[in-house]
């Protein structure tokens, strides 16, 4: 089993898969670490996949697209004792891991998620809408789970691979990163928050989320569970 698997959803990310996967070889191989970048290319309609793989990735295809189906695939896939997972925009340092790896693969904790409101974040990183729906639908997920976290859909997370296997995700959207953490305190993982800079993109690009849609996603899955 290799330490470290990085992995990346991606969907339309030419202009910054490049610098991701670079960064992402950069943190393996400065700290010494046996690992693997996969890509999951989520049935993107440009270069990202070529891009990817160019730069030293492994690059699986999901041509069901959504950012759920895409990490449960890579999950599938992935190799290594510390999973660390990340958006391919650019927004998160992809070479500078150890906040989040370290306590994972020093088994102090099972599951660590990123908090982007820990006071590194960039001017114009996040829009007025995120940054008003990201605290209200994390507040409600404090509330209906009775958890402390603060940022319930940061892009950036790790994952132990035997508390992984533990987990039953079923959804595809960008709720997944709600059911992630509700999933985890049901089975009991021991969860930590870290703050984490967020940064404007490298390049322009495309942006995936939408807000009303997908902050409905997230409130409809915190109301049902």
């Amino acid at each position: 089993m290799a330490d470290i698997t990085i992995l990346m959803p991606c969907l339309n990310e030419e202009s910054n898969i490049a610098f991701c996967v670079d960064q992402a070889q950069i943190y393996i191989h400065s700290n010494g670490l046996s690992g693997e970048i996969l890509v999951v290319d989520n049935d993107s309609t440009d270069r990202s996949a070529e891009i990817a793989s160019a730069r030293g990735a492994t690059v699986i295809k999901e041509h069901r697209r959504g950012y759920g189906r895409a990490l449960r695939t890579g999950f599938a896939a992935a190799t290594g004792e510390v999973i660390i997972f990340g958006d391919c925009d650019s927004t998160y340092d992809f070479a500078n891991l150890d906040p989040i790896y370290q306590p994972l693969a020093e088994n102090k904790i099972d599951f660590m998620t990123g908090d982007r409101f820990g006071g590194q974040m960039e001017d114009g990183a996040m829009s007025w809408s995120h940054k008003l729906g990201v605290p209200f639908l994390s507040w409600c997920g404090r509330v209906k789970f009775g958890v402390k976290i603060h940022d319930w859909h940061c892009g950036i997370r790790g994952i132990r691979k035997d508390a992984l296997q533990k987990l039953n995700l079923q959804t595809d959207g960008m709720e997944f990163a709600t059911e992630m953490i509700a999933e985890a305190l049901r089975k009991g993982l021991r969860i930590g928050e870290v703050s984490v800079p967020l940064k404007k993109a490298q390049n322009e690009r495309q942006e995936k989320l939408r807000t009303i849609r997908d902050g409905f996603r997230h409130l409809w899955y915190i109301l049902r569970a």
